[in-house]
């Protein structure tokens, strides 16, 4: 609610809340799939209540939940930069520019399509200054995960790793502070992480043995001696992997593409001159694409999930102008690199 005082008085009103939380949620989960399924079960309720297009506010959420592997800290971003050995710090600097932009992107969006079309956007939302200003409490915690996790890492107090460790004990003091922290809280907790590590360990483990395998079979060199060997410049063979990740994603999930394609895409990227961090960047803006485009895109199933009635095309069809705006970024991307490598060149 305290981001809804602040936008909602946007064309589109309760659906710019749906991105601006799922942005700051983003920001401290690192996670698609859970900031999606939290942003879902808070707002569904009130659209069908206020009579919004179900289309276009379903797929503002699946949209908004893809920033939670973009906008630091991101799991996939800490995956690419295990596989590729790059800077985890600078890939989270190079994920705020594109995540932030994209929210924006979002947003504009969706003001152009409410201000053509009023009814999809259902009512507007008014509130004074005062109460604005009263709302910003409510995100006092949040901003105190944030710092933790992601100022600990720029300070250079803590790894990624560490930081993870800082941000588990803020959460319990918050936790405490707000009267919800049990012990069956913190079982459930301990149960979850170990399941989604676990996984991530075993994808990662995986990607290793795969990666070693195509290595010692010298899969890279001849795929590389082939590129080479076509004469395909630069940019054209960047078109053709972005191409291939845009088809992949429609099949595979989003960790798993990761996972079986950056052991041969990212050295024929280095090889062609492009930079790892940039490259980086732009594979999880793709990814983001493949969290909601169906059949396999896992936000589209979430979403749909915490509605109590309401078709899965609806979604789809509501998440079609936001991966208009994905495609966006990454020609923006493409044209200027900057975007991505701004922050990291700079800090």
């Amino acid at each position: 609610m305290s981001l809804n005082k602040w936008v909602a008085w946007l064309p589109g009103g309760l659906i710019h809340a749906n991105i601006a939380t799922s942005t700051m949620f983003s920001a401290t989960s690192g996670s698609s799939v859970a900031t999606a399924a939290t942003v879902a079960r808070v707002a569904t309720p009130h659209a069908e209540k206020l009579g919004y297009d179900q289309k276009l506010f379903t797929g503002s959420i699946a949209a908004g939940g893809t920033l939670g592997i973009l906008i630091p800290p991101s799991i996939n971003l800490i995956v690419y930069g295990f596989l590729t050995e790059s800077s985890i710090p600078q890939l989270f600097l190079a994920g705020i520019v594109p995540g932030l932009g994209m929210a924006i992107l979002f947003m504009l969006a969706t003001i152009i399509m409410c201000s053509v079309k009023p009814s999809l956007g259902g009512p507007r939302q008014f509130y004074s200054w005062k109460e604005k200003i009263e709302a910003l409490s409510d995100l006092i915690p949040i901003m105190v995960l944030l710092v933790s996790i992601v100022g600990s890492i720029y300070a250079g107090w803590a790894t990624p790793t560490e930081a993870a460790a800082v941000g588990a004990v803020f959460a319990m003091i918050i936790a405490t502070v707000n009267r919800s922290f049990s012990t069956e809280m913190l079982l459930d907790s301990l149960k979850g992480t170990i399941r989604i590590t676990s996984m991530i360990m075993l994808v990662v483990l995986g990607a290793y043995v795969l990666n070693f395998a195509m290595t010692a079979a010298g899969i890279g060199r001849v795929l590389q001696s082939a590129i080479e060997s076509v004469g395909l410049n630069p940019i054209t063979t960047l078109l053709i992997i972005i191409a291939m990740y845009v088809l992949l994603g429609f099949f595979i999930e989003t960790l798993s593409l990761m996972v079986v394609t950056i052991p041969i895409v990212v050295p024929i990227i280095v090889q062609l001159g492009y930079d790892k961090i940039w490259f980086g960047i732009l594979m999880i803006v793709l990814v983001e694409m493949a969290l909601i485009t169906p059949p396999v895109g896992l936000n589209l199933y979430v979403v749909n999930s915490s509605r109590v009635k309401g078709k899965m095309q609806d979604v789809i069809l509501g998440s079609l102008p936001y991966v208009m705006i994905m495609i966006l970024m990454v020609v923006l991307l493409i044209l200027f690199p900057s975007i991505a490598l701004y922050l990291p060149t700079n800090f």
